[in-house]
């Protein structure tokens, strides 16, 4: 074979939570009483297009998540020998941005670096002066023609997206036959008068197919988000970090859930000795600095790293390791604000009358708990864990600043901005390291919250019967 697959551990948890979306889509489609939460979500115009951000934004995660080591030209020796290097389908589609490596700094569309240097004319004299990009715009003779080329190319990918974005539409109208016309159907579309907005859909994926036409049209001939210290480019970097703030999003998440909900509603359920205990176990484990718990943990898995190289059989396989105990480590000591939440809705909701009811017909504490408790606190747990979320893409750069974050090789956003720390106080400033991680970031938690603002409006039941 040409490559070899490399599963991380990471990778396959990813693949389970994207095989448990799947299957859980399919069990709400054949049941009424969650197919009818999810349709109240998808008519919500700013549902679906923070939806169709966030699928974009899946889309580039899970792209990285396959990864590979390829096959080395065959040498005469036995049996295939592959590179060290571990590789992903993002890197083969991005390899233009990836091997387009510059000396130092240069700023976003620029044609010639960052700083001055000493260049040496051919008569002998030496001056001092800006030198042209070895990649970025290096395709224009004068480079006083990138305006007007960038202009071009931004103009080019506008139609681009909208070719394709009339093409889809086009074939959606076909598709969706009706009693109605073609014009009738395509007007309906255009005007937002139908029952899904498809109109807002319709939108937010030509400003994706733009984007994806600007990147292609721009990206191959300019850095747009400049380059690094060491001359990396930015926007590569950038979309790197993408998988990272994911994983430590979602599955930090998965690892917290469990324990809020099953203490919180059992703490508020049970009350008496289980309530005392749970209290005694959360307040302790929240009188613990967190920062100083996750410096020890991260710590005593470098040192047991350096004892047993032998189990780690490249770079790539550490530092999946060290992100995978940072998300396991960040979910046990996340968990405890929840489950104080939970606790105090568990009790108010414990004395209302249909839990009363549940109680005088002899209804088990388990259904209680699942199917009258667990249904009217979710609201809660999707608000805690949209925050959560926001929250620990956030600390995963406050810990990469204390140096226990995740490893230095792996491309995050908490290490741009740590870098961009020390290019702040440069004069000139390069701000675009940090403009850039910020966007991304931005984009990725604005995008998630409008998302479960919705979910969380749909799936309350209070709100519902409002």
């Amino acid at each position: 074979m040409p490559f070899q697959f490399v599963l991380l551990w990471t990778d396959a948890l990813i693949y389970v939570l994207l095989a448990t979306a799947v299957v859980f889509g399919l069990y709400a489609a054949r049941h009424e009483h969650l197919r009818t939460p999810w349709r109240q979500v998808v008519r919500r115009p700013l549902a679906t297009s923070a939806a169709v951000i966030l699928a974009a934004y899946v889309a580039v995660g899970v792209l990285d998540s396959v990864h590979f080591r390829m096959r080395l030209a065959d040498d005469g020796a036995a049996g295939a020998r592959y590179a060290a290097e571990v590789s992903s389908l993002l890197d083969v589609l991005a390899r233009p941005l990836r091997e387009r490596v510059e000396k130092t700094y240069s700023a976003p569309f620029a044609t010639h670096a960052f700083t001055k240097e000493t260049i040496e004319r051919g008569d002998g004299h030496h001056t001092r002066e800006y030198p042209r990009l070895k990649f970025g715009a290096a395709h224009l003779a004068d480079p006083g023609n990138a305006q007007f080329d960038i202009a071009t190319r931004v103009l080019w990918s506008a139609m681009q997206a909208l070719a394709v974005l009339a093409l889809l539409m086009a074939a959606f109208v076909v598709l969706t036959r009706g009693k109605a016309s073609f014009h009738e159907r395509l007007g309906a579309l255009l005007r937002g008068a139908t029952e899904i907005p498809w109109r807002s859909i319709g939108a937010t994926v030509g400003i994706v197919l733009f984007a994806l036409a600007a990147v292609f049209n721009l990206a191959t001939q300019y850095h747009i988000f400049g380059t690094d210290q060491v001359g990396q480019d930015v926007f590569y970097r950038s979309l790197k970090s993408v998988r990272t703030g994911l994983v430590i999003g979602t599955l930090t998440t998965l690892v917290m859930l469990p324990f809020a909900l099953l203490f919180g509603i059992m703490a508020g359920y049970f009350r008496g000795w289980v309530d005392d205990v749970i209290q005694y176990t959360y307040t302790t484990l929240s009188s613990i600095p967190g920062v100083l718990l996750i410096a020890a943990s991260i710590l005593s898995l470098q040192v047991y790293m350096a004892n047993h190289p032998e189990q780690f059989d490249n770079v790539a396989a550490r530092a999946d390791t060290r992100l995978l105990f940072l998300c396991l480590i960040l979910g046990v000591t996340s968990w405890t604000g929840l489950c104080r939440l939970l606790r105090g809705e568990t009790l108010k909701l414990r004395e209302v009358d249909y839990i009363q009811a549940a109680h005088a017909l002899g209804v088990s504490h388990a259904r209680i708990m699942t199917r009258h408790l667990l249904p009217n606190v979710m609201h809660i747990v999707l608000i805690a864990v949209v925050l959560d979320f926001s929250g620990l893409v956030l600390a995963e750069a406050v810990l990469s600043y204390v140096g226990v974050g995740v490893d230095p090789s792996t491309e995050s956003w908490g290490n741009m901005i740590n870098g961009a720390r020390l290019e702040m106080a440069r004069d000139p400033m390069v701000w675009w390291s940090l403009a850039a991680a910020f966007t991304l970031m931005f984009g990725l938690v604005l995008a998630a919250n409008l998302f479960a603002d919705a979910v969380r409006d749909a799936f309350d039941p209070r709100l519902r019967r409002r």
